[in-house]
């Protein structure tokens, strides 16, 4: 179910478990410190992790049957 951009990352099997934990059970859209936790977390950049969570929620959306860039509606 990954996207294209999410395997171009070449991630651990443990940092996806941790980054979709995160994401399901600490926020979709983390603040800048939060989102600093979890990089560390992860062994990530801030880039990286901030990456991930634009399309991871791309992803999401698209489940949802919302627009894949946050528009309008939100989450």
């Amino acid at each position: 179910m990954a996207s294209k951009g999410m395997e171009s990352m070449k991630l651990a099997e443990e940092q996806i478990k941790l980054l979709e934990e995160n994401f399901t059970k600490v926020s979709k859209h983390p603040d800048e410190t939060t989102l600093m936790l979890i990089a560390a977390e992860c062994g990530l950049s801030e880039e990286e992790t901030m990456k991930w969570f634009r399309l991871r929620n791309a992803q999401w959306r698209q489940a949802e049957g919302l627009p894949a860039e946050l528009g309008s509606v939100k989450d």
